[in-house]
């Protein structure tokens, strides 16, 4: 046994402060937590114990543990009393990142409802989309998103953020939470989702779900904090005091970044969550970070390369942050070492996990030396997950060879909503989810992510990953970020092309970009197309590329988990 195997065993083991035993999960026996929480209401009560902590700062509101309890109380009784929303009736929250979002979440799973978290980008038609297929009884929307309905009713009551949810602060400020029986596989949200095609799917998570992120993203953590120490011949300081967590909150609460690992995880630990309001602007973000001393950014897409280049960001006060997360899409090795030269004090912290609306959990993650040691992968497999490659017939494959990344864990979502062929396509009967992401795991459970299946170009019966060839461009002195993608080719059948914003001033060449590609992969997947454009590439929340998008299928362009 490993090091890295004696501790998992330690912290996950019979006696472990994270024990794993196996019970019955939707029919089938699967690792659980033995000690664990049943529900987000039972979550949010513990919360308070966090007392005058600032939980959510946005602008110049700050809640604190002590207040989260009651506000949401209020609210929960003026969505039962004054809209009817009962166990199972869904919520729909359409905002962007503000106070408001957490306290509304908290608010309907403690009735029982269930969120469905619109995406914040979303068009009118994808609005009125999402709306009729999750069948709310209320809106809770800030007054932008909301005019983007342009006078429409959609059918359901409409809560602005901006006139009306002070009211439901105020209703009831005596009441108690609910207490409406509720059940771990009691669905909590609906995230949505979706491929390069077709209306966005709801992936619905429940409460176990949920509250298996947590668990599991700290069971890990701790797991592989205890591996550094003692690879380092260090004992791990158990005992010492933990500064509050600051993140800062970039991530869109509709997505899971900003719901699950932001909103529910920083509650569970007492942490802080300081919103960024508006377009994503490096002055004012660097701003925020100094003045309210965030610890934690997560990088997600171009956030991280903007903030690091930035010329005036050795003007700021950065030195509180000490961890940087990447997610969304794997992060290129220079993009890794970009963050580190610009957060030093978060060098030795920096971290990715692989997860989706579909996986809720997350299954491979790692930080530190270790993913210092392993750039290009995206993790090493969690504790309570299952992962395998499968060929296309749909048979295991071994150690090093690609295939289909499928994941099997308690908290796996449970269906997609009212859309069981897609359920079906996407998870069989004994809870296997097909991931539809490429990749291999390699020795130690280390899982690397190629690209997704549909991304994949065929050459001349070749095939191209194009993350592969973005991580070489990527290195490019003269190229901010890439995008690769594959284009019919009457003789080839595709051939690669790659759309390159370069760094500013920077005007670098077809010719030139060919001959970098050249020196390190192989002839075949080198890009015979090159499109240079100075706008930056557009992005999902996650900070996934679109490439749709850029191919010209702007019709399609649902936003991806």
């Amino acid at each position: 046994m490993t090091l890295r195997d004696d501790i998992r065993a330690q912290v996950s083991g019979p006696g472990g402060l994270f024990e794993l035993v196996e019970e019955e999960v939707l029919g089938e026996r699967l690792p659980v937590f033995k000690n664990r929480q049943r529900s987000l209401r039972e979550m949010l009560e513990i919360s308070a114990l966090h007392g005058d902590k600032e939980y959510v700062v946005d602008g110049e509101r700050r809640l604190t543990y002590a207040e989260l309890p009651r506000k949401v109380a209020s609210v929960a009784a003026a969505l039962r009393d004054q809209y009817g929303v009962q166990k199972g009736d869904r919520v729909a929250i359409l905002a962007a990142n503000c106070v408001e979002w957490p306290i509304a979440f908290w608010a309907t799973v403690s009735l029982g409802g269930v969120v469905a978290a619109l995406n914040g980008w979303w068009t009118r038609d994808e609005i009125e989309f999402g709306i009729s297929h999750s069948d709310p009884k209320v809106v809770i929307g800030d007054a932008k998103r909301l005019a983007r309905l342009e006078g429409h009713d959609p059918g359901v009551p409409l809560i602005e953020i901006e006139s009306d949810f002070s009211a439901l602060e105020a209703y009831s400020p005596d009441a108690g939470l609910p207490e409406t029986p509720l059940a771990e596989d009691d669905r909590a949200v609906i995230l949505f989702t979706s491929g390069t095609t077709g209306r966005p799917k709801g992936a619905v998570a429940s409460h176990r779900a949920i509250l298996g992120f947590v668990q599991g993203a700290n069971a890990t953590g701790l797991a592989n904090a205890m591996v550094e120490f003692a690879e380092r011949g260090e004992e791990f300081p158990f005992a010492a005091p933990r500064p509050q967590m600051v993140v800062l909150a970039t991530s869109p609460m509709f997505h899971l970044s900003g719901l699950y690992a932001q909103i529910v995880l920083q509650a569970a630990g007492g942490g802080k969550l300081v919103v960024h309001r508006g377009r994503f602007e490096p002055d004012a973000v660097l701003k925020l970070m100094q003045d309210e001393r965030v610890t934690l950014f997560t990088a997600m897409g171009a956030m991280g390369p903007r903030l690091a280049k930035h010329p005036k960001l050795l003007d700021y006060d950065l030195t509180s942050v000490t961890n940087i997360g990447f997610g969304g899409a794997p992060a290129s090795p220079a993009a890794q070492e970009m963050m580190r030269q610009a957060f030093p004090n978060a060098s030795a912290n920096v971290g990715i996990g692989y997860g989706s609306s579909e996986t809720v959990a997350v299954p491979a993650t790692f930080g530190g030396t270790d993913y210092q040691a392993h750039p290009e992968a995206t993790g090493r497999l969690a504790l309570g997950h299952e992962i395998e490659i499968r060929d296309t017939e749909g048979n295991a494959l071994p150690l090093g060879q690609e295939g289909e990344i499928f994941v099997r864990s308690a908290w796996t979502m449970l269906e997609y909503w009212r859309n069981p062929g897609a359920t079906a396509e996407t998870i069989s009967p004994d809870r296997w989810l097909a991931t539809g992401d490429i990749g291999r795991v390699e020795e130690g459970g280390l899982l690397y992510i190629n690209s997704r299946a549909r991304d994949m170009i065929l050459r001349n019966a070749e095939n191209i990953y194009p993350i592969e060839i973005e991580y070489r461009l990527d290195k490019h002195p003269d190229v901010r970020e890439s995008a690769v993608y594959g284009v019919d080719h009457p003789e080839w059948g595709q051939a690669v092309k790659a759309v390159v914003v370069p760094e500013s001033g920077a005007r670098p060449s077809g010719d030139a970009l060919t001959k970098w590609v050249g020196e390190t992969l192989a002839a075949y997947k080198v890009p015979t197309e090159w499109e240079i454009q100075t706008e930056p590439l557009p992005r999902n929340p996650s900070g996934k590329v679109l490439k749709n998008v850029l191919m010209g299928a702007a019709e399609n362009a649902f936003v991806e988990e």
